[in-house]
């Protein structure tokens, strides 16, 4: 009889599925389902974006326009930066490059303004000692379910009255408040601790500097969350400049874009080329403070 050990093929161990944070556990295959689904999803947000980046840098608008429901859509041969020498200038009949720089000038004056105006609100909401501040807070809080079209038209009467059409000053100064960012600045100061604002008024701190000194370092992912959403509202308007912008002198490169498909014979070319030009900045503006962005808005939901 053999004395050779007997060979015994064990199982091998079954690998542990993967677990999310809620306990959950995930089989490969639903892995690759969230995997797949999440590319699907991604293709269809980018698909738009990458379709006008390679449309604008085609030279032959009816190219263009013949390929925009194929593949070919997505692909370009012979590549130029024909159109966008075209648009970005400052002088002729379509001065794209001066609508950028409209458009970036009205951006950072309005988003600086904006911080400012909206931060002390909510502090002194928050942090002030004003009698009736109950009152305000309800009043600001009403006043931000009004649409913003109703009020377009009082504003237009106002804005005219006072001889400022035409101008940065009408594209700037009726949104530098609101009541939806005061709000949100009032609810970060509230929720910081007291003993903050009376240690600094103990040692003699004034108001004011209690604001700009402690809690305006604090207050960062706020500033950069209330950045984003003013800077995207402002660089999309379009209303309110086509009602208040009627020269070159300070419009907007939106309401310039738009114009070009108002006219009964559309260059895509440079209308592509400038969707790109005012894609870029805004786009760019993101990109710097979107650290700051999602982490306001995920300790917003964690306190929620």
């Amino acid at each position: 009889m053999s004395e050779h050990p007997i060979l015994v093929a064990l199982p091998a161990p079954r690998r542990p599925a993967a677990r999310t944070s809620n306990g959950r556990t995930w089989s490969p295959s639903m892995r690759t389902v969230q995997l797949a689904s999440m590319i699907v999803i991604a293709a269809v947000i980018v698909s738009p974006l990458i379709m006008l980046f390679v449309a604008s840098l085609k030279s032959d608008r009816f190219q263009i326009l013949s390929e925009m429901g194929s593949l070919k859509a997505f692909w370009v041969s012979n590549p130029s930066l024909r159109n966008f020498a075209e648009v970005a200038t400052l002088t002729g009949a379509a001065p794209f490059g001066r609508y950028l720089l409209n458009s970036l000038f009205i951006l950072t004056a309005t988003v600086v303004g904006s911080l400012l105006i909206n931060s002390m609100g909510g502090f002194v909401l928050a942090r002030g000692t004003l009698p009736g501040r109950a009152l305000v807070l309800v009043c600001v809080i009403a006043v931000y379910v009004i649409p913003q079209e109703s009020i377009v038209m009082p504003l237009l009467i106002m804005i005219t009255r006072l001889g400022l059409s035409d101008s940065f000053t009408a594209q700037i100064l009726p949104w530098l408040a609101s009541p939806f960012y005061i709000f949100l600045f009032y609810q970060f100061f509230a929720q910081m601790p007291r003993e903050l604002h009376e240690a600094a008024a103990l040692d003699g701190a004034s108001f004011f500097r209690i604001y700009r000194s402690i809690f305006l370092p604090l207050s960062l992912p706020t500033f950069a969350t209330v950045s984003i959403l003013v800077g995207v509202e402002t660089w999309n308007q379009y209303l309110w400049p086509v009602l208040v912008s009627r020269t070159d002198y300070s419009r907007p490169i939106s309401v310039a874009i738009a114009s070009l498909f108002a006219a009964d014979d559309v260059f895509w070319d440079r209308a592509m080329a400038a969707s790109v030009l005012m894609m870029l900045p805004i786009l760019m503006f993101y990109l710097v403070f979107q650290r700051w962005f999602v982490t306001a808005f995920i300790s917003s939901a964690i306190k929620g």
